[in-house]
């Protein structure tokens, strides 16, 4: 006679996988650094070239289109950055002003249109055509007065000499370049970085 054999339940508890999963994720979204927008893609040329940038104590010059746009990494270094600005200009930015400008990783407009962009929605801010770049000529040289804010800034707030990034478009003319890189000669700084995009040895 045979002998019946009762039926197990195949039911799985998935519980604690459901908790691991949903820990995981909170994890990478809490210590995830999201993109911002760049106020002005540049396509960088190639490279073989594998060494990153620093994270902090670092601008990025941004060159397009015979245009030049500022982004500070450094969040603290920022607002110091823009208080010094205001000094030299003699330009009084709000505290709302300040704050936004302390989320806003780049820009590229004259100083003067500086509070009008910071009133702005974070999404307006990057429409086409709306930032003209910062000038640096010979009448209207601001750019050289945003970095050289900066460093004084990162002396008082890291100790530390500011680092300097070059971001060039790959179609940009030599020209709009070296008159950047002479900005920066001109306050003695002959070391900075230039970005380039990674790409794998072929030769």
């Amino acid at each position: 006679m045979a002998k019946k054999t009762s039926k197990r339940s195949t039911k799985i508890d998935m519980t604690a996988m459901c908790d691991v999963a949903f820990l995981l994720l909170s994890f990478f979204v809490m210590t995830s650094t999201a993109k911002l927008p760049e106020p002005y893609p540049v396509d960088t040329p190639a490279s073989t070239v594998q060494q990153k940038l620093p994270e902090s104590n670092l601008v990025t010059v941004t060159v397009g289109d015979k245009m030049v746009f500022f982004t500070i990494a450094d969040r603290e270094l920022r607002v110091a950055t823009l208080d010094k600005v205001a000094e030299t200009y003699n330009i009084q930015f709000t505290a709302e002003q300040k704050k936004a400008f302390d989320l806003m990783d780049g820009f590229g407009v004259k100083v003067s249109e500086l509070p009008a962009l910071l009133n702005m929605k974070g999404s307006d801010r990057n429409k086409d055509g709306l930032q003209k770049g910062i000038p640096f000529d010979e009448t209207d040289n601001q750019l050289k007065e945003w970095v050289l804010s900066a460093r004084f800034a990162a002396r008082e707030i890291h100790n530390n000499e500011l680092k300097i990034a070059i971001k060039g478009d790959a179609e940009e003319q030599y020209p709009t370049i070296k008159k950047v890189i002479d900005i920066l000669q001109e306050q003695k700084i002959n070391k900075f970085y230039l970005v380039t995009g990674l790409r794998g040895e072929d030769f």
